[in-house]
């Protein structure tokens, strides 16, 4: 554990410039003290790391020194000939890029390594897309892809509901979900998430933008991603399931799994249970929940039963009309 700590900061160093040791102990998720004592372990090792003192000081490397330790592991080169997505690569436009650095990669690797460098590749595969959905043309996406990696303002139309709106915004990533380009921007002070196929006559220009010191891409999807899906569900409905119908439930998303286990009852004597479950809206709810036929009931509210008797009755006068021919 050590000698890996002691290597990944020599790494750190070396790629990142001046680093504090605050932010070291941070990285590693050690002490301030710990990292003083791998710092005097390196210097000991004739690594030239030397702290510069004050407010913005920090440990660095001397200028001009590179390490020499460039070996990989047989582990981490088929990670990282796993890592490689062929079909995100491609909407990217990296695709040949892709291929000549796996090419570089295995070249570079020992001759006992290299016979087994892409097994992993050969035997695991990773399909971004979801099931039923094909991998949309996206015009767009290799200008703002540039606009990302060029930290340059992004100009657009912004489709939506049937309309086009003018965007001027900070490009800050772009996240790949379930097959799904977004661009994460900010707009004034504001971060905002916008579907990539809805993008139109995308423009990047010559303005650099400053990145906001504390963001993180991850950890902003992630946050935004749990705020989308807790706003999505803004009603409730009181039901009653079968035991099948409980089973069912996995189609509506674990989102609805959850809010059922949280709220359920004991079972009746016909094992059906009472519980509370997140819907979007009425008309929503009563299209998600037919999906689960005659293993519910809606107790609850009064305007969802009676829409979803509604419904219920108008596909009962289709079928009686139907078989009454």
């Amino acid at each position: 554990m050590l000698a890996s700590r002691l290597l990944s900061i020599l790494m750190l160093l070396q790629t990142r410039g001046r680093m504090s040791a605050s932010a070291l102990a941070n990285e590693f998720e050690v002490s301030v003290r710990t990292i003083h004592r791998d710092i005097d372990q390196l210097s000991a090792a004739g690594i030239p790391v030397y702290a510069d003192r004050g407010r913005s000081g920090g440990f660095q490397l001397m200028d001009g020194y590179r390490t020499k330790l460039t070996g990989l592991t047989q582990s981490e080169a088929e990670t990282l000939f796993l890592a490689g997505l062929p079909g995100p690569a491609a909407q990217l436009g990296l695709s040949d890029v892709l291929s000549a650095a796996r090419l570089k990669l295995k070249a570079a690797l020992p001759a006992h390594v290299q016979p087994d460098a892409e097994r992993i590749a050969s035997r695991f595969h990773l399909d971004p897309v979801a099931w039923f959905r094909d991998s949309t043309p996206l015009p767009s996406l290799q200008t703002v892809a540039r606009a990302v990696w060029g930290g340059r303002m992004l100009s657009f139309h912004y489709r939506s509901d049937g309309k086009l709106y003018p965007r001027k915004l900070a490009p800050l990533g772009l996240v790949l979900k379930g097959g799904i380009w977004y661009l994460v921007a900010q707009s004034a002070k504001a971060i905002r998430t916008y579907r990539v196929a809805a993008i139109e006559n995308p423009e990047y220009s010559d303005q650099v933008f400053v990145r906001p010191k504390d963001f993180d891409l991850g950890s902003s999807w992630e946050k935004s991603s749990r705020d989308y899906e807790t706003g999505l569900y803004r009603e409730k409905a009181e039901v009653r399931l079968s035991p099948k119908g409980v089973s069912l439930l996995q189609m509506l998303g674990p989102y609805v799994v959850e809010g059922a286990e949280k709220t359920r009852r004991k079972p009746d004597k016909q094992g059906w249970i009472r519980c509370t479950l997140p819907i979007e809206s009425a008309t929503f709810g009563v299209r998600e929940l037919m999906r689960l036929g005659a293993e519910v009931e809606v107790l609850g509210p009064p305007a969802l039963r009676a829409q979803m008797r509604v419904t219920l009755k108008a596909m009962d006068d289709i079928y009686r009309v139907a078989f009454s021919r």
